[in-house]
């Protein structure tokens, strides 16, 4: 952990023409390591949050949602590739909806708002190296999306990954490429100034960005909060919903009792031993959804006071240099996640939003959900549901982990769910068409087995 291990991975940076804010936050966040940085939030330094406004309750006429809309950009992360899926493209290029994939749906939502109030946002993708060419070609067939006045989409920083001995840059020659990560969405902040755009915003006079995760469909443009925001001159809001029991190991907010101000404490922050506190939804009623908005005068100005470096709170991600060889060497890859930024910005606010706003698919256990009879597209491209009851929970074990198994066991889709509280499959079953769930299906296989078409499931079922 010497000055000689920092310079090498600067230098590294330095060659491949990292931004110069990029690499001074990386700098920071090396030096936080060498002195023994945890990243932990203790309980004791925080309170529970209370009562907030409400979506529901914002009252907001037509007028004020149109000069809403022409003083917002939205950004969806889109950096990532559908790796835990099997995937070597970006995850958003699949098909999730109505044969519409991740990228079409986020398209036609901005098209329907221009449609619906006249005016349309400018939309902008957060893509690494690997997912810049391939979404640009998938939106090539919106050529409404071109003529923004915007880019359409922007690349994230990287940096190397660190030796857990020594804090130096890994060295990998099997494939160098794996030497390198991205430094997490945190750096959504940077590198919005480091392209130049965070200016272009200002200079169109672009007064909010709303920052979300691509796949999460249910985070639409929603013109009421973009209006409420410029209402209250808010610098920065978090759209939280209400926690339940599968949300006990998702982000919440607190308010830090040093200073008042709001935080956002992930899994990778809670100090140990101390899991039941933030696992308890009663407590922390609260749960983080990733959809932000921020001003683009106050994050301007906050990334020129500290030269681009916010100063948001470190995530030390724990891994081997290549991630499916677990013998290989040990690596630190140092984070930040863009929704800690809720503590840097005096006045953030949050607010109480539907969980309709946080429909995300990280496994295909969520896509087979998202896929089924209980949801559909609007006239707007939302996503809506078709029940008032809770989600069933879906259990599909490894043989679906992978999206060409997934597809290829569940040739006509997903089985009718809409009576169905919990669906979970153990073993390689191939399901005909026509199948329908109704309460609690448990599905069992020693080896290879199909469902017939049109077969109704209820209960356990055992094939051979």
């Amino acid at each position: 952990m010497t000055p000689e291990a920092l310079e090498l991975s600067l230098e590294k940076m330095r060659d491949q023409g990292v931004d110069r804010r990029a690499i001074a936050v990386f700098e920071a966040y090396w030096h936080q390591l060498a002195e023994g940085a945890q990243g932990v939030i203790p309980e004791d330094t925080i309170e529970p949050m209370g009562d907030l406004p409400e979506l529901a309750d914002l009252d907001v006429s037509d007028d004020e949602r149109r000069e809403a809309l022409q003083r917002v950009a939205v950004v969806k992360l889109n950096g990532g590739l559908g790796t835990s899926m099997g995937m070597s493209g970006p995850k958003t290029a699949l098909v999730a909806l109505e044969g519409l994939t991740f990228l079409d749906i986020i398209a036609r939502q901005i098209i329907a708002l221009g449609e619906r109030y006249g005016v349309r946002p400018p939309l902008l993708l957060m893509n690494s190296f690997r997912t810049h060419e391939q979404s640009l070609e998938l939106l090539e067939q919106y050529p409404q999306l071109r003529e923004q006045s915007l880019p359409l989409d922007f690349i994230q920083s990287r940096e190397p990954k660190l030796r857990a001995d020594d804090l130096a840059p890994v060295e990998w020659p099997a494939d160098p490429s794996l030497e390198w990560c991205p430094p997490g969405h945190g750096d959504v902040y940077v590198a919005l100034a480091a392209s130049g755009i965070l200016a272009q915003m200002q200079e169109q006079g672009i007064k909010y960005v709303f920052l979300s995760n691509a796949d999460n469909l249910g985070a639409s443009c929603d013109p009421d909060i973009a209006a409420w925001l410029l209402r209250e001159d808010v610098p920065y809001a978090a759209e939280v919903t209400t926690r339940t029991a599968n949300d006990r190991k998702g982000g919440h907010l607190a308010i830090r009792k040093e200073d008042g101000r709001l935080i956002l404490r992930d899994t990778a922050m809670v100090a140990e031993g101390e899991d039941h506190y933030f696992q308890d939804n009663r407590r922390h009623q609260w749960f983080h959804t990733n959809n932000l908005w921020v001003s683009v005068d106050a994050l301007a100005e906050r990334l020129e006071d500290s030269d681009g470096v916010l100063g948001l709170p470190i995530v030390i991600n724990r891994k081997t240099v290549d991630p499916t060889d677990k013998t290989s060497t040990k690596v630190i890859q140092v984070e930040s996640a863009m929704g800690t930024a809720i503590e840097r910005f005096e006045g953030s606010q949050a607010i109480r939003v539907p969980r309709s706003r946080f429909r995300p698919v990280k496994t295909t256990n969520e896509l087979l959900l998202l896929r089924s009879d209980l949801f559909e597209l609007d006239d707007d491209m939302l996503v809506r549901g078709l029940s008032d009851q809770p989600d069933p929970a879906i259990d599909l074990d490894d043989h679906y982990k992978y999206i060409a198994d997934f597809d290829r066991l569940l040739p006509h889709g997903s089985p009718s769910l809409a009576g169905c509280s919990s669906f979970a499959v153990h073993g390689e079953v191939t399901f005909g068409s026509d199948v329908t769930c109704e309460g609690d299906v448990e599905v069992v296989a020693d080896g290879a087995a199909e469902v017939p078409d049109g077969t109704h499931l209820q209960g356990r079922h055992d094939l051979t």
